[in-house]
């Protein structure tokens, strides 16, 4: 009998950790999201300063606008920024690829997504920068059917880099992933204790340990 109920308890603690992913891992997404937002905007928009009104840098502008738009088709708009990066200088061309994966990822082509923000993790010729940002990314889309012991094994080289927060996040989740709670539960701890950590991956973590600890 003890087995039984061994086996409905694990049950039970897996289907939690299912809701929990489904609830956190999509608000990671956005946040992660607006990180790539962020960044290509910021770095956009100081290349449109010093190089003046480029080609590229109206073309990136305006797809940025186009995709801002509601009922914006965002898989056109990812296509655009694809083709861009195909003929722009090299920052240009990382940006457009992390927003053609991004809006790849919201429009519902995660496979398309994960693969280009892994074709950036690998490009040799590409900031480290983004190449780190293009694997937390890779490694957050990827939890949804992929193997979270790999994905940790990615992530760990990131672990004292400057998405070092998010890094941390996307452990916890695959942790949870593998049902290991007390491996997630001891990061989210770590994470909502450190006072150098955004607020919001900080209220993340409490919330979840909150959860986890129901």
């Amino acid at each position: 009998m003890p087995d039984i109920f061994d086996e409905v308890e694990e049950d039970l603690r897996a289907e939690r950790t299912k809701r929990l992913l489904a609830r956190y891992g999509g608000l990671l997404a956005g946040a992660a999201l607006l990180i790539v937002l962020g960044v290509a905007g910021l770095q956009g928009w100081r290349w449109y300063e010093a190089r003046g009104a480029s080609q590229a840098a109206e073309a990136y502008l305006a797809a940025g606008r186009t995709a801002a738009e509601p009922n914006a088709d965002l898989k056109a708009v990812a296509e655009r920024y694809s083709a861009l990066a195909t003929e722009a200088p090299d920052g240009y061309r990382t940006l457009a690829r992390l927003r053609a994966a991004a809006l790849r990822a919201e429009a519902g082509d995660r496979a398309g997504a994960v693969a280009e923000w892994d074709a950036v993790a690998r490009d040799s010729g590409t900031d480290p920068l983004y190449r780190e940002l293009a694997t937390l990314l890779w490694a957050l889309h990827s939890l949804d059917g992929g193997d979270p012991a790999a994905i940790e094994a990615k992530l760990a080289p990131l672990a004292q880099g400057p998405w070092r927060a998010s890094v941390e996040e996307v452990r916890a989740l695959a942790a949870m992933k593998r049902n290991d709670t007390a491996a997630a539960r001891q990061i989210l701890t770590g994470l909502s204790a450190d006072a150098m950590v955004p607020q919001g991956v900080r209220d993340r973590a409490g919330r979840l340990l909150a959860d986890l600890g129901s």
